[in-house]
């Protein structure tokens, strides 16, 4: 996990409690993930059960390695990836950091999983491997994307004393499941009020699942309206290009980045890649064409110099601290409550932000986001999160639906 990460989003024991969803499932968003349901594992023993053993704290996720092998052959913690692939600099690979820090610091055996075929994965390929996971051994098992939900359903109960953790999901009123969701729409909001104070006037948002994931609805959305609150502050008036092309699948794409290219070409300073490897294509257009990039879930700058900011959700933090309560009965009734709401975390938890040590910001002080960080949290400024697909223009910002 990236060191900014680690000091941003640092989450109390007992998080907040608040309805993210609840109990009734949302539309269906786009992950699962890539080839076969268990990846190889001939890594040797991972070294860093031995420095937990040494009372040493790893703080390094990437210094951990992604596949080990136990000497047992038994895997105490499992994660089951989203849709595409593990190391995708974005969700999956966030979401693991915090696996593997907390399975290194705990001295515990740990695997990955990804369901069979791909971006074509059913729930029962998605259950298949929380099975396999189980059958491995696994008392935790961590699930990334809300396209688990069915797999899920089915596999909390048939495995009860197996603690389920459903990353960018829901409560589903059982209690051996925590639902965590975010405010993804607090973290747009900053990113794109960032943009326009920037000097930016001309933005794209290209999000990943078509319109149906709600945490890519409700990034756009905040980014919208962050960018209006910017540009009215600024007197100043915004194009958005907007779309949910060739994001379908979170993947990486060359009519992605044919499109991302065409829209820099045609005047579009920053674009806010919204989806998973998408950030690829979208940085690759952006390297091109001397056009400017704002990454997501993570902080990307690390992965391309076109990179201005990220809106950042501490999704590694939060699998981290939900497998830290899962070790014992008291710690999880704590963390989940009845098991019939959902956890929801944003700024008031330090669970979204930017990443201000690394950001390439220089009309926006660390000192100005830090107020607008707080007035957020007191109720200041007011964020809709509704899952808009398609945001209407506002008076400040025109923005222009590409289908």
């Amino acid at each position: 996990m990236k060191k900014i990460l680690a000091l941003l989003l640092v989450l109390a024991m007992t998080l907040s409690l608040a309805a993210c969803g609840g109990s009734e499932a949302p539309e269906t968003e786009a992950p699962a993930a890539e080839t076969t349901a268990a990846p190889a594992a001939e890594a040797t023993e991972a070294p860093e059960t031995e420095a937990a053993e040494s009372g040493e704290e790893v703080l390094d996720a990437d210094a951990i390695p992604d596949e080990m092998t136990s000497a047992d052959g038994k895997y105490e913690v499992a994660f089951v990836t989203d849709v595409g692939q593990l190391k995708d600099k974005s969700f999956n690979q966030g979401t693991y950091d915090g696996v593997k820090l907390y399975a290194a610091n705990a001295g515990k055996s740990y695997k990955y999983y990804q369901p069979a075929n791909g971006d074509q994965a059913t729930d029962d390929d998605r259950y298949d491997a929380m099975k396999l996971a189980v059958d491995n051994g696994a008392t935790a098992v961590v699930c990334a994307g809300y396209l688990q939900a069915g797999a899920l359903e089915k596999a909390v109960a048939e495995f009860p004393d197996v603690k389920f953790i459903f990353i960018d999901g829901w409560a589903m009123g059982k209690d051996n499941l925590a639902g965590i969701c975010f405010r993804e729409e607090q973290c747009g909001y900053l990113a794109g009020y960032a943009a326009v104070k920037e000097g930016y006037t001309s933005l794209g948002f290209s999000g990943g699942g078509g319109g149906t994931n709600l945490a890519c609805n409700r990034y756009g959305y905040g980014f919208v309206q962050g960018a209006d609150a910017a540009a009215a502050e600024l007197g100043v008036q915004v194009e958005m290009n907007y779309s949910w092309l060739y994001g379908s699948n979170f993947g990486a794409s060359s009519e992605l980045q044919t499109m991302a290219a065409g829209w820099y070409q045609n005047g579009t300073e920053v674009i806010f890649a919204c989806g998973g490897s998408m950030f690829q294509s979208i940085a690759a257009a952006a390297s091109a064409e001397d056009g400017k990039v704002i990454g997501v879930d993570v902080d990307q700058s690390f992965e391309s110099p076109t990179v201005i900011t990220s809106a950042m959700k501490g999704i590694g933090e939060a699998a981290r601290q939900a497998l830290v309560a899962a070790e014992s009965e008291e710690t999880w009734a704590a963390f989940i409550g009845d098991g019939t709401t959902s956890i929801t975390l944003g700024a008031a938890e330090n669970a979204v932000g930017l990443p201000t040590e690394t950001w390439s910001l220089t009309g926006w002080t660390v000192e100005e986001y830090d107020a607008m960080l707080a007035d957020i949290v007191a109720g200041n400024v007011t964020i809709d999160n509704a899952d808009v697909p398609e945001p209407a223009s506002t008076d400040n910002v025109t923005v222009n639906i590409i289908k």
